[in-house]
């Protein structure tokens, strides 16, 4: 089992209430379509955390389609979302006995109020719980340090600091091997590891995993690349309700061409297991 400890939280969130949970809800308009307001807590440069927007999308999904959880989903990022008002259409596209599927898009609004599509997202739903308990795998949790001998923003300098209100919504311990970016020494390898939760204390569950696989900085940095790191398409597979504990995230970059890199993303539980896994494709800021 893995050694860390739980980061202090002075009042634990529960599920259903916490700030993830206020700032993901939706609200239904009308059969497929549901507003939501959202938060500047999310934010990176002004822009919305893409992992905060795929479990907003995530929720609509849940409410919309009759299996509670989702197995796999692919964004397509098309315009930048930004904090404020905006409208989740959903659609049903295949409903069966253990999966069901459908699709969504996030809209906001122009100057003159027309709707501006932001991100369009296909996912397939089932029900962890029912899944066979067979495990057969070659895929061995990251080796990283023990929770105190991790960074996060409190324990040097900050290069994100006043740019990334996420940061405060998060428990980040970066792996000492993988923060050199932060103090001008970036490494140059494509890798980025923490220990990873709530700020709040609020346990994770398959909704925050697809937070999760998008919510370290990019392995840009520690290649020695600077800016924004836009994603382009991001698809995450959730394979195991987490157990209570902080979680593992290790993200590898193998190959960066043409001011384009992949980003390919595991999460473990404090049991040692895989609960999730994502890939996506980003733009990166040549020099």
């Amino acid at each position: 089992m893995a050694e860390a400890a739980s980061a202090p939280s002075p009042s634990r969130a529960v599920t259903g209430d916490s700030e993830f949970d206020r700032d993901t809800a939706v609200v239904r308009r009308e059969p497929g379509v549901y507003d939501i307001d959202l938060s500047a807590g999310w934010t990176i440069l002004g822009a919305v955390n893409g992992g905060y927007l795929l479990a907003v999308l995530g929720r609509a999904l849940g409410e919309a389609l009759p299996h509670p959880d989702p197995f796999t989903i692919s964004a397509h990022y098309l315009t930048a979302s930004r904090p404020g008002r905006a409208v989740i259409r959903t659609e049903t596209v295949r409903t069966g006995r253990t999966l069901s599927t459908g699709q969504a898009s996030l809209f906001q609004y122009d100057d003159e109020g027309n709707e501006v599509e932001r991100i369009r997202v296909l996912a397939s739903y089932g029900d962890l719980a029912g899944l066979p308990d067979d495990v057969r795998t070659t895929a061995k949790p990251p080796a990283i340090p023990p929770y105190e001998q991790c960074f996060g923003p409190a324990d040097g300098p900050d290069p994100l600091k006043g740019v990334s209100a996420i940061t405060d919504r998060l428990l980040l311990k970066l792996d000492p091997a993988t923060v050199g970016w932060a103090i001008g020494q970036p490494s140059g390898k494509g890798e980025m590891r923490a220990w990873f939760g709530l700020a709040d204390g609020r346990d994770a569950d398959p909704l925050s995993l697809l937070l999760a696989v998008d919510a370290l900085p990019p392995t840009a940095f520690e290649m020695g690349l600077k800016g924004w790191v836009p994603t382009v398409e991001l698809t995450a597979h959730v394979r195991h309700r987490p157990a209570p504990g902080p979680l593992r995230v290790a993200i590898t970059t193998r190959n960066l061409a043409g001011g384009f890199l992949e980003e390919d993303a595991e999460v473990w539980d404090s049991e040692d297991r895989l609960v999730a896994q994502s890939r996506q494709l980003a733009r990166v800021r040549l020099a």
